[in-house]
C-alpha cells in the first residue's frame, strides 16, 4: 500500500486508520530520512490504539512503552534505533520479549539499522520526502 500525504495531520490519519489492520503482536519497522514522517506516523498509531500519553521519539532512552486501550492490544512499544549500529543492543535490553507479545505493537524507527533482529513477519514501512513537502508512505 502506498499513501501520499500533504501534511503531518494526513500522516497521523493514515497511521490511525492503519491500526484497524493490526491484530496484536506486529512489529512495524519504519525506515526513512530525518523528518520524513516516522514519528508522526507513530503518533497516529498511538492515537488509534487509544494511548493517552504524548508521543516523542525515544532517541536517548532507546525505548518507551505506553498503555494501549484496544481489546486485543494493551501495549505500544516505541523504539528509536538511530544511535545503534546493530540489533545486539536491543537484544541486550530484551526486545525479543516485546516481539513475541501478542498484546503488543512494537514500532522501530530507523529500523534499517537493526535489520539483523527483525522478526520474519515484520512489517516494513518506508517514508520518503517528496517535492512540495509531501510524504510517500509505503507499507509492505
Amino acid at each position: 500500500m502506498k499513501y501520499i500525504t500533504k501534511s503531518e495531520r494526513e500522516t497521523l490519519n493514515v497511521a490511525e486508520k492503519f491500526v484497524q489492520r493490526l491484530k496484536g503482536g506486529e512489529v512495524l519497522c519504519l525506515i526513512g530520512d530525518l523528518g520524513s514522517g516516522k514519528t508522526a506516523f507513530t503518533k497516529g498509531l498511538a492515537k488509534g490504539l487509544g494511548v493517552k500519553n504524548i508521543i516523542t521519539s525515544p532517541t536517548f532512552v532507546l525505548l518507551k512503552s505506553y498503555t494501549a486501550k484496544l481489546k486485543n492490544i494493551n501495549k505500544l512499544v516505541h523504539i528509536d534505533a538511530y544511535r545503534l549500529d546493530s540489533g545486539a543492543e536491543l537484544d541486550y535490553i530484551g526486545v525479543e520479549e516485546y516481539f513475541s507479545d501478542k498484546n503488543c505493537i512494537t514500532v522501530i524507527e530507523w529500523a534499517d539499522r537493526v535489520k539483523d533482529i527483525w522478526p520474519v513477519n515484520a512489517i516494513e514501512i518506508k517514508f520518503k520526502v517528496l517535492k512540495g513537502n509531501k510524504r510517500e508512505i509505503h507499507i509492505k
